[in-house]
């Protein structure tokens, strides 16, 4: 099995020949990690090309999740509403919310994914990308979008949104029926440009910043719907908020695959989520980003004993932090290792 048949095999319930070892990757570390301007990385396709390609020959035993992500940070769905976007040489760009508050949004119909926004350059980037990894005989595999709650976080601003939950329940539940709108069909514009395209993310950290009931009356049959709509794919939900009060309300949303913060212990999320793989949980800053070597294996073989290695994907708690160096990726493959060596049978005589 190579790094993705691995990760294919456990997101779908299977046990792999090896435990596979992911990671999500994308604008906030790529640039800084290859020595690149921010916008170079975004505006010079061979460069973006290269790099994303050259993690498949230097971590030959890593799966990139989603593998070569057209993103410009948090702003393509935004941007398709009419965010403004403040571009940086550094980092990935900031989203500024929209005036007007939840009312004026709700005059906003879904944006298409062919005209609105960024999201015709990420189409016609997904395009071009395709056509290279084709000829290479393969593909991308998956595609994302933000959730529901962190888009419309970003259009109304973060603590706004949090009040209008409380305080406009009908007319937030319209606007986020709009946003899931948008988020379906542009996971399935994406989708469309690709050959064998196999599943999704989601990406939304803000819902794990509501109680259980509130997520339950809010927000659930948005992110039902968004699940749904990808019957039959492999399903990946990505919330490194730490948010154990809201497992039992996860463990029922229709996701494969559950991506999750370092502050929430991987034997409780084991525990509360048995059917569901799990993608995890070495803390991406302290250990990964800042940590030395060791630091991470041992963190690394905590989250194989716990679990045994049965349904884990070996993986940060989020994705990988800016300024993570290539040797923090080595600690998770190399405390793999370990941990299979050391969970081998022992031969007879040896």
């Amino acid at each position: 099995m190579d790094p993705w048949d691995r990760f294919r095999t456990v997101a779908r319930g299977g046990q792999a020949d090896r435990v596979p070892v992911a990671l999500i990757v994308d604008s906030p570390w790529l640039p800084g990690y290859a020595g690149v301007d921010t916008l170079d990385f975004f505006l010079d396709f061979e460069r973006w090309f290269d790099i994303h390609h050259g993690l498949l020959a230097r971590f030959p035993e890593v799966a990139w999740i989603p593998g070569y992500w057209v993103e410009y940070g948090m702003a393509v769905e935004p941007s398709a509403f009419g965010a403004r976007i403040a571009w940086h040489h550094d980092q990935p760009p900031a989203i500024e919310p929209l005036p007007g508050g939840v009312q004026q949004l709700l005059k906003v119909p879904p944006p298409d994914p062919q005209l609105h926004g960024l999201m015709p350059f990420v189409l016609q980037h997904y395009a071009k990308v395709e056509r290279r990894l084709r000829a290479e005989g393969t593909g991308v595999k998956l595609v994302c979008a933000r959730g529901p709650l962190t888009i419309t976080g970003w259009l109304l601003g973060m603590a706004d949104m949090m009040v209008a939950l409380m305080e406009e329940p009908q007319a937030m539940a319209e606007l986020l029926d709009t946003v899931t709108t948008t988020i379906i069909a542009w996971l399935r514009a994406q989708q469309a440009i690709l050959q064998a395209p196999e599943g999704i993310m989601l990406l939304d950290d803000m819902a794990g910043m509501i109680s259980p009931a509130l997520f339950d009356q809010a927000a659930r049959p948005f992110f039902e719907r968004i699940f749904a709509a990808f019957d039959g794919q492999i399903k990946i939900y990505h919330n490194d908020t730490p948010c154990p009060h809201l497992l039992a309300a996860f463990s029922t949303l229709g996701f494969d695959v559950f991506n999750f913060s370092h502050l929430t212990d991987i034997a409780l999320v084991r525990a509360r989520l048995p059917g569901i793989a799990l993608m995890g949980n070495v803390a991406p800053l302290e250990r990964m980003a800042m940590g030395p070597a060791g630091e991470v294996q041992a963190a690394a073989l905590d989250c194989l004993r716990k679990t045994g290695g049965r349904g884990l994907i070996l993986s940060a708690g989020g994705g990988v932090s800016p300024g993570t160096p290539a040797s923090a990726v080595d600690a998770l493959v190399s405390a793999r290792d370990a941990f299979e060596a050391e969970a081998a049978p022992a031969v007879p005589g040896a």
